[in-house]
């Protein structure tokens, strides 16, 4: 039975439809469950030799993702759930995983959906195929089209 779940949550259609399969799981197995929204880093590309960090895009984005994570803890509240929360930054795969391992997380839920195209599905990649392959726990995909 899960006692404890993780929500990787960013606010997309299958993110709230995530967040609605998570709270039932939860409720079912009385677990605790945290949500984390994950900000990407941001680099400026400065010629073929390298990047810069750019800190005004990383402020605005971390500004960006706690309005999702805080709009998630809302609608869970607003169900009569309580969850935690809290905004990294990073790489998203290991963010989830390392923040997973942390909180001895015994199911991380992640919401999918499919893309059209092949070009679509290689230039974004799929955070759910690679949370399969780093996860520290079993993985729930809750998927839409």
């Amino acid at each position: 039975m899960y006692k404890r779940i993780l929500l990787a949550y960013d606010g997309s259609e299958s993110g709230q439809k995530a967040l609605l399969d998570c709270r039932d799981i939860a409720q079912w197995s009385q677990a605790a469950l945290s949500l984390i929204a994950v900000t990407p880093i941001h680099m400026q590309v400065i010629g073929i030799e390298g990047g810069i960090y750019e800190r005004s895009l990383a402020e605005q984005d971390k500004e960006k993702y706690q309005g999702i994570l805080d709009e998630g803890l809302r609608r869970l509240a607003e169900s009569g759930y309580q969850a935690s929360g809290e905004v990294l930054y990073g790489e998203t795969v290991d963010e989830i995983a390392k923040y997973a391992e942390k909180m001895e997380a015994d199911l991380i839920v992640v919401g999918h959906k499919h893309l059209e195209g092949w070009a679509a599905r290689w230039w974004r990649g799929s955070v759910s195929k690679s949370l399969i392959e780093h996860a520290p726990c079993s993985v729930l995909v809750v998927i839409t089209r």
